[in-house]
């Protein structure tokens, strides 16, 4: 895989931003797969957890070497600690990550703009970054995957005291419910969607999110979404987890 780092400038943000992407290649060197696919790659865009950046997928986990061979390119963005939303009293990462980001790299890459090679992963706030773009643009993806997922943001604030950082990005806890930050009013919103991402969703039985999740996936089943469950006894908040589960959401991304 060829690794690029682009710095580009956000006019969404109002400052350069930065993102790591890995591109297939023909020939990946021994003990790599080579990408026999002669078709423009599809895409990963692949989010970060609340404490990290557009560099950790590539530190802590083998997502490139995962990738060979499936002709997927990963996209990898910054958003520091905005969960992927347009902050109340901040920035604009929602508009960044859901239309400038995208409309940016097919503007410098040579990537397929069709929905069914599109997909979005993430864990932690990634994951709930992720769950909201497919959520929101269900015509956009063929697939998308929350790993430990942050996935109901407005019951984490009700439940946790609403901190700085919480206040900056949502406002009041209160307000959030029936928005289109809230993941529960998105599902329900388009439900009837004429289409609709396969949705992958794991966490460890011990993380500190997996109430969140064990309610998060039924409720998507009842509003009619086609959503694949993995709980995994013992894992809590962790990159062996992450790890593993990034290579079975790539394989599940070719499996139709």
């Amino acid at each position: 895989m060829a690794f690029l780092q682009i710095q580009f400038f956000s006019d969404v943000l109002n400052v350069a931003s930065t993102v790591n992407v890995i591109l297939p290649e023909a020939n990946q060197g021994i003990g790599v797969k080579a990408a026999q696919n002669r078709q423009l790659p599809k895409v990963l865009y692949l989010l970060h957890g609340y404490s990290d950046d557009h560099s950790i997928w590539m530190r802590r986990t083998s997502v490139e070497r995962y990738a060979a061979g499936h002709n997927l390119a990963v996209i990898m963005p910054a958003v520091n600690h905005s969960f992927y939303c347009n902050e109340v009293h901040g920035e604009r990462y929602w508009d960044y990550v859901s239309e400038e980001l995208p409309k940016a790299m097919h503007r410098f890459l040579r990537l397929s703009d069709a929905p069914e090679d599109t997909f979005v992963a993430g864990l932690s706030m990634g994951g709930y970054g992720a769950m909201r773009l497919a959520l929101t643009y269900p015509e956009r993806f063929a697939a998308a995957a929350s790993f430990s997922g942050a996935v109901d943001v407005r019951g984490m604030i009700q439940r946790h005291h609403q901190d700085g950082t919480a206040r900056r990005i949502f406002g009041d806890a209160e307000d959030l419910a029936g928005t289109e930050v809230d993941t529960y009013y998105l599902m329900q919103k388009n439900a009837k969607a004429a289409h609709k991402p396969r949705l992958y969703i794991s966490c460890g039985t011990k993380d500190f999110l997996y109430d969140a999740h064990r309610k998060f996936v039924p409720a998507l089943l009842e509003n009619g979404w086609d959503v694949t469950r993995y709980d995994e006894p013992d894992p809590t908040h962790e990159w062996r987890f992450w790890d593993q589960e990034i290579s079975k959401f790539i394989e599940f991304i070719d499996k139709k």
